[in-house]
């Protein structure tokens, strides 16, 4: 017996330059750094920012605050052209 495998096929790719549709960041263009197929989710580059903070390691060094790009849904995004400049 076979088991299904319940992960979606993504219709962008890594690399591509794609054009934000919905949320926040509306109209925004990028690249996709990488597609997380299992999430149906991808990560766009400098986009979706989030601020991260890390405690300090040892006493001589302090705290740091880290900004990331997190996932957003595939769903939220299309391929760009430059004919589509809506």
């Amino acid at each position: 017996m076979k088991i299904k495998k319940n992960r979606k096929k993504v219709h962008v790719k890594s690399g591509e330059i794609v054009k934000i549709i919905s949320g926040n960041s509306k109209g925004k263009i990028g690249k996709i750094i990488k597609v997380l197929p299992k999430k149906n989710k991808i990560i766009i580059e400098n986009l979706n920012i989030a601020t991260k903070h890390s405690k300090a390691k040892n006493n001589n060094s302090s705290g740091q605050l880290i900004k990331i790009e997190r996932a957003i849904d595939s769903s939220n995004v299309k391929l760009h052209s430059n004919k589509d400049d809506n």
